[in-house]
């Protein structure tokens, strides 16, 4: 069980109530399931998230190593094959999905390099105003945003090297 500690600094309910009603609803109860049984489900899960956490760490410890890392998890659901299952193929869709959007990301701003590089902008100037300047504005917020996020993480790994 979860140490008596942990428990005490929790406050109220971990969860919103309308996901917990899902769950159950999804395994069969009611509709409107009550609320000591939505209750008791939050303490379940808030308390399996807990231990898992503290079995993760143990893990971690007994590798020497002070943080956690995902493959903490993963080890420490070697047993249970049904979620060890599940997590792996979680974290394959999230990757593919990292993936997808980098490309999508990378193939956009292509296209918005190339036009400026043709000069596209100074001879079509008038007339893309008129049709469609809103998304000449979105084009040139994006590529703003892409040079902050870039002079971001320049900065930072400045600021990770004098450190």
């Amino acid at each position: 069980m979860t140490e008596v500690r942990m428990r005490l600094r929790q406050k109220g309910q971990q969860f919103p109530t309308q996901d917990l009603e899902a769950f159950l609803l999804a395994f069969g109860d009611n509709d409107y399931p009550l609320p000591e049984t939505v209750r008791v489900l939050d303490e379940i899960v808030t308390d399996y998230i807990i231990e898992s956490c503290h079995e993760a760490a143990a893990v971690a410890h007994h590798a020497r190593r002070a943080k956690i890392k995902l493959d903490d998890f993963k080890f420490m659901l070697r047993r249970d094959t049904g979620k060890l299952g599940r997590v792996s193929e979680m974290l394959e869709t999230d990757k593919e999905l990292k993936r997808k959007r980098k490309a999508f990301d990378t193939d956009e701003g292509a296209v918005l390099q190339k036009g400026d590089a043709r000069g596209e902008e100074e001879e079509g100037g008038a007339g893309s105003k008129k049709k469609g300047g809103g998304e000449e504005d979105g084009g040139e917020r994006k590529k703003k945003k892409k040079k902050k996020e870039k002079g971001r993480k320049e900065r930072g790994a400045d600021d990770e090297s004098v450190v």
